[in-house]
């Protein structure tokens, strides 16, 4: 007997969303930064054991929206909890929840969906005393399905977390083939690579407008090497001289970071080409936003 989840995990912005889906499944598909509000769009991870499939959404952090491209990510958050089987709700061990996990809390008690909380980064916590108070506290906002404490980073209870998640599977055929880790295209995940190295190497607001489009990713017929051609889009000219760097540097760093892990996610070896342009105010701009796919 087989059996299905979909799952959308949710909370606001670098919580560690992407880095426990990428734990789950075992390979990294969501890029991970230390800058919020990294994940763009609704990434879909797949894990299959044995008669269990459990799909994942990792949705954009949920936040104050300051431009089009907000308002989309947060859209994307509300349309993915009122369609999914449960919800993976993502906290921080300390601190009051904000106004925006406090309007998820609020969804989950009008869809009525079952929900799991984990609450991440706990190897940042010395006395436990506090976990055990942190789950009170939250226990007592919402009847959660099942508390379960992880670290993302250390990979502490990961296990246990997937084992809350599997009882939240009901009979039904898999959606996906078994050995299916992602629905996203492979240029998705190759632009979204590229990206990774802009948002760790640059600071500051920069990488915030960057969107980066591959346009060409063929492999050679007589040769194994991946051609890869992507442009990083960037909205003021100003940034485009950033990106590039004095004589090229940042861009060629950028590159090279993005081919290396390229390398090791396709199994092949990797021409990359980057390119940077000027897309005036894009994050703005309902039509650029929808031609680099983040609607």
């Amino acid at each position: 007997m087989t059996k299905t989840a979909f799952i959308a995990i949710v909370g606001k912005p670098n919580v560690g969303k992407s880095s426990i889906l990428n734990k789950i499944l075992g390979q990294k598909i969501a890029i991970v930064s230390s800058k919020p509000q990294t994940t763009r769009t609704k990434i879909m991870g797949v894990l299959t054991e044995d008669e269990t499939q459990l799909v994942f959404t990792d949705t954009p952090g949920f936040h104050i929206a300051h431009n089009k491209l907000g308002e989309k990510m947060n859209e994307a958050v509300g349309d993915t909890v009122g369609g999914v089987d449960a919800c993976l709700f993502i906290v921080e061990p300390k601190g009051k929840l904000n106004e925006q996990e406090l309007q998820l809390i609020e969804m989950f008690k009008k869809q009525k969906c079952p929900v799991i909380l984990a609450i991440n980064k706990i190897d940042m916590i010395a006395d436990k005393k506090e976990l055990l108070e942190r789950i009170v506290e939250l226990n007592s906002m919402f009847d959660f399905t099942a508390v379960v404490p992880v670290s993302a980073t250390e990979g502490d209870h990961v296990d246990e977390l997937i084992d809350e998640l599997k009882k939240l599977a009901f009979e039904s055929p898999h959606f996906f083939p078994d050995d299916t880790l992602t629905d996203q295209p492979e240029r998705v995940l190759a632009a979204e690579i590229i990206r990774e190295k802009i948002l760790r190497l640059m600071d500051k607001e920069i990488p915030h407008g960057i969107a980066v489009a591959v346009e060409k990713m063929r492999e050679r017929d007589d040769k194994d090497i991946l051609d890869i051609e992507a442009t990083i889009y960037c909205e003021r000219e100003s940034h485009k001289g950033m990106v590039i760097g004095k004589n090229g540097a940042m861009l060629k760093k950028v590159s090279t970071y993005a081919r290396q892990d390229l390398e090791s996610f396709f199994q092949i070896k990797v021409n990359l080409h980057c390119w940077v342009k000027v897309k005036l105010d894009w994050r703005n701009r309902e039509g650029l936003i929808h031609n680099f796919g983040l609607d």
